[in-house]
């Protein structure tokens, strides 16, 4: 099967978007080791999914965005994919743990599993794995990095109520 891929700039750093022909396969920041073991393909600036995707996420940085309709080609274990799909049913602005997300597929005891699929989540910000924080409501453990973590938060919290006494 084909790959193509193209790079955008965002508020978190480049991204690298990978298209497949049934859909959008990947989002990775520049850093990500995963960069090396997926098959980018053939770079290609005009392909359909790839310049949706792009204009989509575009749309979710500038505000204008809160959920995207794109065609996704998730490739992983069954157990992954279970996460993955479950990561879309996160409402903009809102938060799960990963026991709810657990819960959600049916494998309550599977939390450390769930963590590990979200690590390894390759559409993420689209497939939000960001919304997905610890049982004390902690950032842990995401791809692109804390910092981007609380920023893709934030840009999904913007009535967010702060302390009078912070």
């Amino acid at each position: 099967m084909s790959s193509f891929f193209k790079r955008m700039a965002s508020p978190t750093g480049t991204l690298t978007l990978i298209a497949s022909e049934k859909g959008l396969r990947a989002v990775l920041w520049n850093y990500d080791p995963r960069k090396s073991s997926i098959d980018c393909g053939v770079e290609d600036q005009d392909h359909p999914v790839l310049v949706e995707a792009e204009k989509q996420l575009n749309e979710y940085f500038a505000k204008k965005r809160k959920t995207f309709s794109l065609e996704l080609d998730f490739v992983g274990s069954d157990f992954q994919v279970q996460v993955w799909e479950a990561l879309l049913t996160i409402p903009f602005g809102e938060t799960r743990t990963y026991g709810d997300i657990a819960r959600q597929i049916g494998n309550p005891d599977s939390v450390r599993a769930v963590g590990g699929a979200a690590n390894k989540n390759p559409i993420p910000i689209i497939a939000p794995c960001h919304r997905v924080v610890g049982a004390n409501g902690k950032l842990v453990g995401f791809g692109g990095g804390l910092e981007n973590k609380a920023l893709l938060l934030e840009l999904e919290a913007p009535y967010r109520q702060t302390s009078l006494f912070d």
